[in-house]
């Protein structure tokens, strides 16, 4: 899949949301209302949906123009922190106050955890509105960002960064539903198998929308 066509079909699910490299869009409200549903992890689990208020959050899907092809940029979390420890991740944390919007705090995570520089990141879309067992409603945004770039992960938050080729998750065929008991209870969750890395939960849960969102023709 080339650059140009993730453009496209993001523009489909949220038109107009393009912006300039580093700068986030001025109408996000308005994109917040069409720009597309909530899912979660109670998808597959019903019931789970949180029955107290939410904390906003936001993550960046960052996707890399590699001349091999776009891959996708996740971070592996170090094992001592509160939320999620160890677990594989897109940058992104709680939208803050100082945050204009969702799209600014994607970008301000994205260069406190990996110092991703945010004029180098185009945003060209967002995905659904992602609801965790945990309580937070993460906006995720799609940035495009053309090599070379110059990584430097924060070493309290982030053990690895690595990437994956886009096309992975468009293959249908490499996303699995397992279970693990959690709380008494069988819970259902995606997981995409990358050799070295258990990529599933709520960031297996964003890429299968990426996957479902690039897939429409």
């Amino acid at each position: 899949m080339q650059r140009t066509d993730v453009i496209q079909r993001l523009g489909k699910v949220a038109p107009g949301i393009r912006s300039a490299p580093g700068t986030t869009p001025q109408a996000e409200r308005i994109f917040d209302a069409s720009a597309g549903s909530q899912r979660g992890d109670h998808d597959l689990n019903p019931g789970m949906h949180p029955d107290r208020a939410l904390t906003a959050a936001a993550v960046l899907v960052p996707l890399i123009d590699r001349a091999e092809g776009l891959t996708v940029l996740l971070t592996k979390r170090t094992d001592h922190l509160h939320d999620h420890a160890g677990q594989v991740s897109f940058p992104g944390g709680r939208v803050d106050p100082e945050d204009r919007d969702a799209a600014a705090a994607a970008l301000r995570e994205a260069k406190e955890e990996v110092g991703l520089d945010p004029q180098r990141v185009d945003l060209v879309g967002r995905l659904d509105t992602y609801v965790t067992r945990t309580g937070f409603e993460v906006v995720p945004w799609v940035g495009l960002i053309m090599p070379p770039i110059a990584l430097v992960p924060d070493p309290f938050e982030v053990a690895e960064v690595f990437e994956v080729p886009l096309g992975f998750f468009l293959d249908p065929l490499n996303r699995r539903t397992e279970s693990r008991i959690w709380q008494g209870k069988e819970r259902f969750f995606y997981v995409y198998p990358w050799p070295g890395y258990y990529i599933w939960g709520a960031t297996a849960g964003m890429l299968s929308n990426l996957a479902e969102v690039l897939s429409v023709q």
